[in-house]
């Protein structure tokens, strides 16, 4: 092995570790956003993991006659840390998004390492690549399938801390003063815009709708959502009153006889995990989640439709 070829490996080590180490920080700051603890058994396996490949990358700097990089450690932390601030009121799908873009890149580089230890027959560093090569293609996948179930509307293996929620909410407020919920202004707004003549005419009732307006915020959030659904439906305005379920179902507050799954709230663990694995729509997959976390919040049925929500979300993306 030349000495040309030591300082190209040596140079994407020194990436990858860096790469790493920012890695291991995204990974921790991830574990408190698990919906369930098998999410979070499975993040924090995935932070140990890393600190052993980052081990591994400096021991094999070391016997190639380089030194790892004594800061890259804190610079790591402190990119993942900007990471984590920075997307706090950011949309969470750009977070993980970023974070795909961080272990596609890892991906990438690792097989390049590959390449580079193949063309200097080192078969230590092209093992140590092959390792890598094989943790970040999971890794990938994984977040691939967290995006896909995002994007379909189900529960996703990720949430938002509550910080997240409430910086979030914070900066929506400036420019949405009111909302009724994170994710369905948009459609809601959109639904009501369209509604035609019997939106316009609800809208044109300025003290009725001072009135209703003001018993929907003094009541709850439950009673407000609900009402608002029956008003909007009764006035033909379909749209929006579907807009409107659809945050009921995503926030958890429809009635038992809503759900998509029939006697629901008489159903044992074992009957509800059953049940669940039935169901094909990722929509009827969120609604059940967001009614039990809202209500009895057992585990195991939680943990059963979000693996049933993942594997519709890889089919979708095409992961097998």
């Amino acid at each position: 092995m030349t000495d040309i070829d030591t300082t190209k490996l040596l140079a994407q080590l020194r990436t990858l570790l860096d790469l790493t180490n920012t890695e291991i920080q995204v990974a921790e700051t991830r574990i408190a956003q698990a919906r369930t603890e098998a999410v979070r058994t499975e993040l924090e396996q995935n932070a140990s993991n890393a600190r052993e490949r980052a081990e591994a990358i400096e021991g094999t700097i070391r016997d190639l006659g380089g030194f790892p990089d004594v800061i890259g450690p804190f610079l790591g932390r402190a990119a993942a840390a900007v990471k984590a601030l920075t997307e706090q009121a950011g949309p969470f799908d750009e977070a993980l998004l970023g974070d795909l873009a961080l272990e596609d890149q890892l991906l990438d580089r690792s097989r390049y390492l590959k390449a580079l230890a193949v063309s200097a027959k080192n078969k230590d560093v092209q093992a140590l690549a092959d390792r890598l090569i094989t943790a970040h293609s999971a890794t990938v996948e994984w977040l691939t399938t967290v995006l896909a179930e995002d994007a379909l509307g189900g529960p996703a293996a990720l949430r938002r801390t509550p910080l997240q929620a409430a910086t979030g909410a914070a900066v929506r407020a400036v420019n949405l003063p009111i909302t009724w919920t994170t994710r369905s202004v948009d459609r809601t707004l959109d639904a009501l815009r369209n509604t035609g003549p019997a939106f316009n005419e609800l809208v044109n009732r300025g003290q009725w709708v001072s009135g209703v307006a003001g018993k929907a915020f003094s009541a709850s959030r439950d009673a407000a959502l609900s009402a608002a659904e029956q008003v909007t439906r009764n006035e033909g305005a379909d749209d929006a009153a579907d807009a409107l379920h659809t945050a009921r179902s995503r926030a958890g507050v429809v009635d038992a006889s809503e759900l998509p799954i029939a006697d629901y709230d008489e159903l044992t663990v074992a009957d509800a995990v059953a049940a669940v694995k039935d169901l094909t729509e990722a929509s009827d997959i969120r609604t059940i989640v967001a009614y039990e976390e809202a209500h009895k919040n057992r585990s195991r049925v939680v943990s059963a439709a979000q693996t049933r929500l993942a594997a519709i979300a890889q089919e979708v993306v095409g992961i097998s």
